[in-house]
C-alpha cells in the first residue's frame, strides 16, 4: 500500500488506469516543475557519504530495535514478494530483521506462507483496527463525499478514493501506535512494486542510532498543492494554539524548516520527503509534540475533506521538530518507485548499484 503514490483499495482494473494516469501526471509534473526555483541549498551538506564498511558499522554489531514496516494488500502479493526479495538479497540476509505487516483486512494464509517463504527473519502479520481505518466521529462525511467530487473534477490522482485518504491518515497518525510495532526504536517503510538498486553492507538503523539521525530518506517531491490548500494555514493555527510545543522546537535556522517554507514562514512551498522511502525513529512520531500536531491536523478533517497525505504531514513535522543534523540523506541506496529513480552517481557505488546514474531523477526536480 503506498503513499501520496501508493494504490488504494480498488479493483484491478481501475487500479491499472489509476497507474498509468499517474505516470502521465508525473512526467508533466517533472516538465513543469524543471522551471520553478530550486530549492537545494536548505539541504546541501546534510550528510557526508557513507564509507559503508568502515564509518557504518559491521555485520557482527548487535542488532537494533528495528524492523520493517508493511502497510500491503492480499492482492498486491506478487509486488510486495518482488520487494522482500530484493530487501532480503541487498540488505536483510545479512541482518535478519523482522517484518511487520499490516492490512485493513485479514491476511489469508496464502499470503502468509508465500512472504514467510522469502526470509528466515521474523515476520509478523496484523490486521488495522477501525479505530485507525475509519472515519472518527468528528468528520462530516456527506461533506466529505462532496469535496471528493470537486477534486475528481480537477483530475486530481485518487481524488475519489476513501481508502486512500484512510491511508494516508493511518500512516500519518497510526502505523507506529501499532501494538506490533510496540518492540520496536526505528522502522524502515517498505512498499509493492518498488525497486532497490544496490548492496547495502552497513546496518543502516545502527548507522542512524550512532549518528544521532532521526529521519531518513531517499528521493525529495513536490506536492500537489490542489490536495493540500489549507494545510499550511492549519499548522500555523496549531503553532499559535500550542506556544509550549513551539518553544521546545529548534530556530528555523537549526532546522529544515526553510526546506518545506516558503514567503518567509507564511506558505507551503510544496516540498516534502518521498515518504514510500522512510528510514526513521519511531520516538518522532511517539513524541507528545507530534502527537498533538497530528491530533490537531485530524480534527481540522483535511485528510477527508481535502486529499493531506502522510508524505506533506511528516516531512512537515520533522522539518519543524527536528535539527539538521539529525536528518539523513540515504544517497547511497539507489531506489525506485513508479516512474521515479533515484540512482547514487558517485563513481564508488558502481561496483554496488545496479541503476544507471543517468536515470537519476534527483537533478530534474529540486527540493534538495
Amino acid at each position: 500500500m503506498s503513499n501520496n503514490n501508493g494504490a488504494a483499495l480498488h479493483g484491478p482494473k481501475r487500479m491499472k488506469w489509476i497507474s498509468t494516469l499517474c505516470v502521465l501526471l508525473g512526467l508533466i509534473v517533472v516538465w513543469t516543475l524543471m522551471s520553478l526555483p530550486h530549492v537545494d541549498h536548505h539541504l546541501d551538506n546534510l550528510d557526508t557519504p557513507i564509507a559503508t564498511t568502515t564509518t557504518a558499522g559491521n555485520t557482527s554489531s548487535e542488532p537494533m530495535r528495528a524492523c520493517f514496516v508493511v502497510l500491503v494488500r492480499n492482492s498486491e502479493l506478487q509486488g510486495i514478494k518482488n520487494t522482500v526479495a530484493q530487501i532480503e538479497a541487498r540488505f536483510n540476509k545479512r541482518f535478519q530483521y523482522p517484518y511487520v505487516f499490516l492490512n485493513d483486512d485479514y491476511f489469508t494464509d496464502d499470503f502468509i506462507q508465500q512472504i514467510s517463504s522469502l526470509t528466515t527473519a521474523q515476520v509478523n502479520f496484523g490486521k488495522v483496527g477501525q479505530h485507525m481505518w475509519g472515519y472518527p466521529s468528528y468528520i462530516n462525511q456527506t461533506h466529505a463525499a462532496t469535496q471528493r467530487a470537486v477534486l475528481a473534477a480537477q483530475g486530481i490522482p485518487y481524488a475519489d478514493s476513501e481508502s486512500y485518504r484512510h491511508m494516508c491518515r493511518f500512516q500519518s497518525g497510526f502505523f507506529f501506535r501499532h501494538p506490533l510495532l510496540d518492540a520496536y526504536d526505528y522502522y524502515w517503510r517498505i512498499e509493492p512494486d518498488v525497486d532497490y538498486h544496490c548492496d547495502i553492507d552497513y546496518d543502516v538503523f545502527r548507522y542512524m542510532k550512532d549518528n544521532n539521525k532521526k529521519y531518513g530518506f531517499n528521493i525529495a517531491f513536490r506536492e500537489y498543492m490542489a490536495t493540500v490548500p489549507s494545510l499550511w494555514q492549519t499548522v500555523l493555527d496549531f503553532q499559535k494554539a500550542h506556544p509550549e510545543v513551539v518553544n521546545q522546537l529548534p530556530q528555523p535556522k537549526d532546522s529544515l524548516w526553510n526546506f518545506v517554507a516558503g514567503d518567509d514562514g507564511q506558505s507551503y512551498n510544496s516540498c516534502h520527503f518521498w515518504t514510500n522511502f522512510e528510514i526513521a525513529s519511531l520516538d518522532l512520531w511517539r513524541s507528545n509534540e507530534y502527537l498533538k500536531f497530528f491530533n490537531y491536523l485530524d480534527r481540522a478533517g483535511g485528510f477527508f475533506y481535502e486529499r493531506w497525505g502522510d508524505a506533506p504531514v511528516h516531512s512537515i513535522a520533522a522539518a519543524m521538530m527536528l535539527k539538521k543534523d539529525e536528518f539523513h540523506f540515504f544517497n547511497d541506496i539507489g531506489y525506485r518507485h513508479t516512474a521515479y529513480t533515484h540512482c547514487p552517481t558517485e563513481p564508488i557505488y558502481r561496483d554496488k548499484c545496479s541503476c544507471n546514474p543517468n536515470d537519476n531523477f534527483g537533478k530534474l526536480i529540486e527540493c534538495q
